[in-house]
């Protein structure tokens, strides 16, 4: 089971000089499709608990528009383990003008990692 999403990074998500977006926004965008999937699959968005692997691959900028992924890899009784995966598949073109952009030839892969949620029964056990 997949669930994808896809966002424009604005200037509001640049956090360091010439527009840079800090990792954490990717992983905000991951915890938002995670949310998804559990939703379709438990019913309930669970509670994230923990990333095994992150692996920041290429940056983002302010501008760039961003497809972030998650698959549900395994089920257990009380935790789901989920794959996630972010492209960039358009960037910005300052240098041309103020609005155009560029559709990538193919998307670039700029974050990929591993998570693991606690379902709904367990995020009770744990109030």
């Amino acid at each position: 089971m997949k669930a994808t999403l896809r966002v424009r990074l604005s200037a509001h998500d640049a956090h360091y000089g010439g527009g840079l977006v800090d990792g954490a926004r990717v992983l905000g965008l991951f915890g938002d499709v995670g949310t998804e999937l559990l939703i379709r699959h438990d019913g309930d968005e669970g509670l994230f608990r923990a990333y095994e692997s992150v692996e920041f691959l290429a940056p983002l900028h302010a501008g760039d528009f961003v497809e972030v992924e998650a698959e549900l890899v395994s089920v257990g009784k009380t935790s789901r383990k989920m794959r996630f995966e972010a492209r960039k598949y358009i960037s910005p073109r300052p240098d041309l003008s103020e609005s155009a952009a560029d559709l990538l030839d193919a998307p670039v892969v700029v974050c990929r990692a591993v998570g693991t949620c606690v379902t709904p029964a367990a995020k009770q056990r744990r109030k």
